[in-house]
């Protein structure tokens, strides 16, 4: 089994063009977790985000899904709370840690260009009632970029995004027990190889569009075995149908040996959360009181993670 998966991402990348930024990133992402790992801190990457699977070798259409990175932006800031360093591996236009809360609105109307007195200077005002709770976010923010606790990477296709998973898990495995991966992103499972893609749009005609797309090889396999062996490593497992959703968590947990699976229902995954590992099944929830106060599940998940991430290192040190 373990061959199989090793052909089966050799084929993989072989078949597809590293990201423009593939070089720069990993050793950006070396000299982060290096660093940061020499001053005693751990490091955890997240991955945040869909994955755009292109139809075309110049893309035109392509296969999405709904994820907007919320999870994971809302995530990456906790972790900063609790002084973790992060590497932020996030799709291209998907939200960021920080300005995530402000998405929504149309920046230019929060402005305001008021000019300097005595000079043809001007200066930019934000109206603060437009930018709820923005000094205390623009102080946190700044604090995280100036101590440089935060490494945003992007990635936009599927390809994009493994390559880069796999730098960073290099760039992350001296590290040891105290790297932890968060492995948030939406990823597509099913893609086209490059060799069967139109190098061209694909024309509209008379009859349907027939696909046929492979699967794409789990990358906890190898990432758990070889890439990373000895860091902390969670996974996320959404389901529409919750009668399986524990059963297929601890199938996931199983099949790849790592440490904890996030399982959550579609309906429910910004309120409610089950915490799988090997010996125990946790729910996370929101209360109605918490909702109202606009309190976040990623919160929660967060700090359990911490704690057992904390276990985990513990276990490390102690002799087998």
């Amino acid at each position: 089994m373990a061959a199989e998966k090793e052909s089966d991402w050799s084929g993989f990348f072989s078949g597809c063009v590293p990201p423009p930024n593939a070089d720069s990133s990993a050793r950006a992402m070396a000299e982060f977790a290096e660093r940061h790992s020499a001053q005693g801190r751990r490091v955890v990457l997240v991955t945040s985000g869909g994955t755009k699977v292109p139809l075309e070798s110049r893309t035109v259409r392509f296969l999405d899904n709904f994820s907007s990175g919320w999870r994971g932006a809302g995530s990456a800031e906790y972790f900063l709370e609790l002084g973790y360093a992060v590497v932020f591996l996030h799709r291209h236009r998907s939200l960021s840690p920080f300005s995530r809360r402000y998405s929504g609105l149309n920046l230019l109307d929060a402005l305001k260009a008021v000019p300097v007195a005595e000079t043809t200077r001007w200066r930019v005002e934000a109206d603060q009632a437009a930018l709820p709770g923005i000094v205390p976010v623009l102080q946190r923010y700044t604090a995280v970029r100036e101590a440089g606790l935060l490494l945003p990477v992007e990635f936009s296709t599927l390809s994009d995004y493994l390559y880069l998973l796999r730098a960073a898990a290099q760039a992350l495995s001296p590290s040891g027990p105290k790297a932890m991966f968060y492995l948030a992103a939406a990823v597509s499972d099913f893609f086209i190889p490059a060799s069967e893609m139109p190098e061209h749009k694909i024309q509209s005609g008379a009859s349907p569009l027939q696909l046929t797309m492979q699967m794409v090889p789990k990358m906890l396999a190898p990432l758990v075995k070889d890439w990373a062996p000895h860091a902390f490593v969670t996974s996320f497992k959404l389901e529409t149908d919750s009668s399986q959703l524990v059963a297929r968590a601890r199938k996931a947990l199983a099949t790849y040996r790592h440490q904890v699976v996030v399982a959550n229902t579609l309906e429910t995954r910004r309120v409610y959360v089950v915490i799988v590992t090997e010996d125990s099944q946790i729910d996370l929830a929101l209360s109605e009181n918490e909702v109202k106060q606009q309190q976040e599940i990623e919160e929660k998940i967060v700090q359990h993670l911490s704690e057992c991430h904390t276990n985990f290192i513990e276990k490390s040190k102690s002799p087998e």
